[in-house]
């Protein structure tokens, strides 16, 4: 039998980390994760895991010193509008640099493939202005204009640092842009959550006939890639050879107004809307160019939004339920 490969994931026991960790298993590696918290879901945790703060370069370089074929970099601050957006700006930025500049420095000495989770965020503002925004092409960053501040900015500037060290011939790299996963085992309250959770909470709250605050008019668009789809995204582009930048993510585009809509249907209720303009909106519009990914991988996500939503609803209501705030 031969060795198995092995794989660290930082940010192990987040969202998206978690479900790597699954995923990554059942494809038969020996994963080590790394995070400042503990696995919270044993069925998702890794088969080894260790604390590491990873804005402490020692302490990164020590993770990575055991040896690993793959790291995944998926540790980083991060939360929903209202989080990035509430002076949250200089502390997204300094903790995301610091600790993706020691997981690539630390990966680049140990001779491992490096995998950065950058996201949509990257992409001009002036490109997503309206709701029928055109799909955002990998090679449409510059002139640059990042979204969402301190995180935008910070995700490109590490995809350069990135570019240099694969140029320079110092490390094996990939780049993956995510357009917002969601799913369950997610953060759905506390204000760290993403509009999908949001939604899904609210309505699990609300009795049928009842109204949820939507922020903004409701008509800015996205689309939202399902869990699954994005975990077997960055475990494809991990085993290619390809290193620039490559989209994750669905290319259906859809209003918040029809995402409270699906959930509603889901959920069996009738939902009224409550608009808040005086909240973060986020950009017009943002959609996925997905000719770049069937190209280099011959797959693009294709879980169903309903479907998604379908289970990421079941399970945040199994959690409202738990907590007792089922509205009568």
């Amino acid at each position: 039998m031969g060795v198995l490969k092995r794989a660290l994931v930082t940010g192990s026991s987040g969202f998206l980390g978690s479900h790597l960790v699954r995923r990554l298993q059942d494809a038969g590696l020996l994963v080590h994760g790394v995070d400042l918290v503990a696995p919270r879901y044993p069925e998702l945790a890794p088969d080894q895991f260790e604390h590491v703060d990873l804005r402490r370069g020692y302490a990164a370089y020590h993770a990575l010193a055991r040896g690993y074929d793959e790291v995944y970099d998926l540790a980083a601050l991060v939360g929903g509008l209202g989080y990035i957006h509430h002076g949250n700006h200089a502390t997204i930025a300094t903790d995301n640099t610091l600790i993706n500049l020691h997981v690539l420095q630390a990966a680049a000495q140990t001779g491992a493939r490096y995998l950065f989770t950058s996201s949509a965020v990257v992409y001009p503002e002036y490109k997503q202005a309206k709701p029928d925004v055109t799909p955002l092409k990998e090679d449409s960053v510059f002139p640059a204009y990042p979204a969402e501040g301190g995180y935008g900015f910070q995700k490109l500037y590490h995809e350069q640092l990135i570019g240099y060290y694969r140029d320079a011939g110092m490390c094996e790299v990939r780049i993956a842009r995510l357009h917002n996963s969601y799913g369950p085992y997610g953060t759905w309250e506390g204000g760290k959550e993403k509009a999908p959770a949001a939604i899904c909470r609210k309505v699990a709250e609300a009795p049928n006939g009842g109204t949820i605050e939507v922020w903004g008019d409701g008509e800015q668009t996205r689309s939202f890639t399902y869990v699954d789809d994005t975990v077997e995204g960055l475990y494809r582009l991990m085993q290619s050879d390809y290193q620039e930048p490559v989209n994750i993510g669905s290319d259906r585009l859809v209003t918040i107004n029809e995402l409270v809509a699906i959930v509603a249907r889901i959920a069996g209720k009738t939902i009224h809307l409550r608009h808040d303009l005086g909240q973060p909106e986020g950009v017009r519009g943002r959609n996925s160019s997905n000719a770049r990914i069937r190209a280099v991988l011959g797959w693009e996500p294709s879980i169903s939004l309903e479907d998604g939503l379908a289970t990421t609803y079941q399970w945040i209501a199994d959690q409202v339920a738990r907590r007792g705030a089922v509205a009568a």
